[in-house]
């Protein structure tokens, strides 16, 4: 019983922290993704929120602690996305359905919001913080990778396509859905909010699973 008392009043947080850590963690998200980590600074992260720096520093230790809070929280985000994706995808039974939605979830998704930004800042920084860069790929573009070579092992194993290898499959499936989309993305050769942009990748993804599904045709 006291040890569960204990554990309660240590996690325990005022929720005035709590608000400021949500607004500080949101602004210098914008900040980091617009200007990078060596051209942001802890005043600019305050000003973006709208507190004092001594809010900040009451937070978080420094500027490299909110910067790894931001990518922790990133990769979160992502990998519950990434655990989510085809889940369904692999009991449906209709193949060509269920692998067109799959390459439009994966156009919409991946190449909207902050994916392309964050992956953009984390290429950047990889070298400052490997740990980060290495945790992204493994939980969220890998366990994305790891879900479609599932549902195309599924697929091969009840005849409905033909998969020696699902996870070269997968990468092949992944990259005729978004591959040349999200190159252009990170060059920065389209924009991310373009709503024409946006069209022509969902159609890029449907033609590339059209061509994945005559490739490995069963």
């Amino acid at each position: 019983m006291s040890t569960t008392s204990t554990t309660a009043r240590t996690d325990y947080e005022d929720p005035r922290i709590t608000r400021s850590r949500a607004l500080i963690m949101d602004a210098a998200a914008r900040v980091f993704l617009e200007r990078g980590y060596p051209g942001t600074s802890v005043d600019d992260i305050a000003a973006e929120a709208g507190v004092s720096k001594r809010t900040v520093y009451n937070v978080f230790e420094d500027k490299e602690q909110l910067f790894r809070a931001i990518l922790g929280q990133a990769i979160a985000t992502a990998e519950r996305y990434s655990l989510a994706l085809g889940e369904t995808a692999a009991e449906a039974d209709d193949v060509e359905a269920a692998l067109t939605t799959l390459a439009r979830e994966l156009a919409a998704s991946v190449l909207s919001g902050r994916v392309v930004p964050l992956r953009r800042l984390l290429i950047g920084e990889a070298s400052r913080f490997p740990e980060f860069a290495a945790e992204y790929y493994d939980r969220a573009p890998g366990r994305v990778m790891a879900a479609v070579a599932t549902a195309l092992r599924a697929f091969g194993e009840r005849g409905l396509l033909r998969v020696d290898d699902p996870e070269l499959a997968a990468e092949h499936f992944a990259f005729l859905a978004i591959g040349p989309s999200l190159d252009r993305a990170l060059f920065d050769l389209a924009s991310d909010t373009d709503t024409a942009t946006a069209t022509r990748a969902i159609e890029r993804a449907e033609r590339g699973a059209a061509a994945f599904l005559r490739a490995y045709a069963a």
